[in-house]
């Protein structure tokens, strides 16, 4: 008979838009699959058809806060019962771009939403789930800024100004002080090079 599979690992990349996030998943993921893990790469809003869906909504349509969280907790439990609980269950390695801190950073802390509904909303869909390591991309707003101007478009969401971007810094920091068990603080303020030596280093603590 054969062993059972080790239950996979749940890691997630959080920080505000421009952050420089996506470069450093495709790397760590690179870096996984070559100690033999077998990985899976999703994101937030999204990761199934329906959370896509949502996600385009999130975007582009206009809505109040409350609306918000509604959609992205919807998108959410659909992506924890189709992707990402069956990845865990099967041994894989999830690697996610943002996750529920992100609730709490932009409804929360961006839009000011009340954070006892987004805790509730929390409880209900993940029912206990939460990442087994975060990495938080931190650095100013005005710098995020700068970097999401020469890269793309804005949405929505990246339409805001600097003391939105600010009080969703400050969020993140109020989730990662609330949890130092699973947050790591990347300064991402720092080169390539040298975030990719912070997140190499946080991986090698773990033993991972």
């Amino acid at each position: 008979m054969s062993p059972p599979l080790k239950p996979g690992r749940f890691i997630t990349f959080e920080g505000i838009d421009g952050a420089g996030k996506s470069t450093h998943i495709a790397a760590l993921g690179e870096r996984l699959q070559a100690r033999g893990a077998e990985l899976v790469h999703s994101r937030e809003p999204g990761g199934t058809e329906l959370a896509e869906a949502l996600r385009e909504q999130l975007l582009h349509s206009g809505m109040d806060a409350l609306t918000e969280a509604l959609l992205v907790f919807a998108g959410r439990r659909d992506h924890l019962q189709r992707l990402i609980e069956p990845a865990l269950a099967a041994g894989k390695t999830v690697l996610c771009d943002r996750f529920s801190d992100a609730s709490f950073a932009y409804q929360g802390g961006g839009r000011g939403l009340a954070l006892d509904v987004l805790e509730t909303l929390e409880r209900w869909v993940q029912q206990g789930r939460q990442p087994d390591l975060t990495l938080w991309f931190d650095l100013p707003a005005a710098l995020a800024a700068e970097r999401r101007a020469a890269a793309r478009q804005a949405d929505r969401f990246e339409q805001q100004d600097l003391d939105f971007f600010e009080r969703v810094r400050a969020a993140y920091a109020a989730r990662a002080a609330a949890a130092p068990q699973r947050f790591v603080r990347i300064d991402a303020s720092l080169s390539i090079e040298a975030v990719a030596a912070q997140i190499t280093a946080s991986m090698e603590a773990r033993g991972w």
